[in-house]
């Protein structure tokens, strides 16, 4: 059991925002993911938490869209079954890398650290549906501050891999979300 790494954050190109590897112990049963142990989580580095976070586990068949959302809370997410493709947009009007957004393959034992204000979005792509674990700093309410973004916004142009005419599923709701213009205050 030597070979078993720690939870692993490294940040990415947005501010704020890290790519994980974590802990998968695998044995001839399957494999366990250790999505959250707090003092690995301290280890590394990354901004806390808080003691008691709200956990989502969206269950996503192929093709479907969810996001772009960005609450005022800091998130931990990872794929706990399937494969997904993320796309992370800096919505934070003050940031230095404001509309940027930033693109990852991941798939179980592999996730991201967004920071309060990226708007977090994922497409799921494999055949089984995907299993992707939030784990929040607050718990959500209606009216928290926050932002969201249509995912198809021409100026963003996310390269999602399964377009929308070829089996992409969106909901209303995140098709009329407003334009990266309109969150950041320029359009």
């Amino acid at each position: 059991m030597s070979d078993i790494k720690p939870m692993m954050a490294r940040p990415t190109d947005i501010d704020g925002l890290y790519q994980v590897e974590f802990k998968v112990i695998e044995d001839d049963r399957g494999s366990v993911m250790e999505f959250y142990r707090q003092s690995e989580f301290e280890a590394t580095g990354l901004p806390t938490l808080n003691e008691r976070p709200q956990v989502n586990a969206p269950l996503t068949v192929k093709g479907a869209v969810r996001g772009i959302h960005a609450e005022f809370a800091h998130k931990l997410v990872a794929v706990a079954a399937g494969t997904v493709y993320a796309a992370i947009v800096d919505l934070r009007k003050d940031s230095p890398t404001a509309g940027k957004w930033q693109g990852f393959e991941l798939q179980r034992g592999q996730g991201l650290f967004i920071s309060k204000g990226l708007g977090n979005s994922f497409q799921s792509t494999s055949d089984e549906p995907s299993l992707y674990l939030y784990y929040f700093e607050d718990e959500w309410r209606p009216g928290m501050p926050g932002a969201a973004c249509n995912p198809l916004d021409p100026d963003l142009n996310i390269t999602w891999p399964i377009k929308e005419n070829e089996g992409m599923i969106l909901s209303e709701k995140d098709r009329n979300n407003p334009s990266l213009k309109e969150v950041l205050g320029n359009g």
